[in-house]
């Protein structure tokens, strides 16, 4: 089962582990990324994700599947953040349960390498210089 999330509202891994761990759970292996203060040499002022098109659930949909069919694993969550985020907010968290760390662990490093390559949403950095990135 996936559970895909697209929200403004703040994050909390600890609903997202409750959302996919089971009583055949033998681990939820997390990843919780976070706005840090520094990107490309500068010092940032906020990151702000959108999703124009409103395909980003669909985007991060494939990627739970795919992982879910390389690695045996009981549940996949993945809950993104947008709208405009400071250093130090959460901007995703992935939470993998599954009867073994190591199927965990690797499908958790899949849907994170993935979300980074397929960026499901626009992101646009903004520096403390007042330059901005937009990805």
């Amino acid at each position: 089962m996936s559970i895909i999330e697209i929200t403004e509202v703040s994050l909390s891994p600890d609903l997202v582990v409750g959302k996919v761990k089971t009583e055949g759970s033998g681990c939820v292996v997390t990843y919780v990324g976070l706005i840090r203060n520094q990107s490309r040499g500068k010092h940032v002022l906020s990151v702000e994700y959108r999703d124009p098109a409103g395909n980003a659930s669909d985007v991060l949909n494939q990627i739970a599947s795919e992982a879910g069919r390389k690695w045996p694993v009981e549940n996949v969550a993945i809950s993104h953040r947008t709208g405009k985020l400071r250093v130090g907010e959460i901007n995703l968290v992935v939470a993998v349960a599954s009867a073994h760390r190591g199927e965990g662990f690797s499908a958790c490093q899949y849907i994170i390498d993935q979300f980074k390559e397929r960026l499901p949403t626009e992101k646009t950095e903004t520096y403390q210089d007042g330059t901005i990135f937009h990805q």
